[in-house]
């Protein structure tokens, strides 16, 4: 399954689902772990619909999981960040 979408929009969907989780009041904690899950998810199967997913399949492929659970974070400090 391939998921066809602009990087932008990737980003504002994700950024919408973290404000939607703390708005439910979960936990930063809780949130980068929704975060790890759903990206081992994705990883295992959907496949990347642009050149920015693909890189990040290509380094949760090559991380442990302490990396991942980093990488999840990240990409979740990242969404969030209004300077985008």
């Amino acid at each position: 399954m391939e998921i066809e979408t602009t990087w932008d929009k990737w980003k504002k969907t994700l950024s919408r689902a973290v404000e939607a989780a703390e708005f439910a009041g979960m936990s930063e904690k809780t949130i980068d772990e929704i975060a790890y899950r759903l990206g081992d998810f994705l990883a295992n199967k959907i496949d990347p619909g642009n050149r920015e997913q693909k890189l990040l399949n290509e380094l949760w492929a090559e991380a442990g999981e302490n990396e991942k659970r980093v990488l999840a974070s990240l990409i979740v400090r990242m969404v969030v960040d209004k300077d985008n």
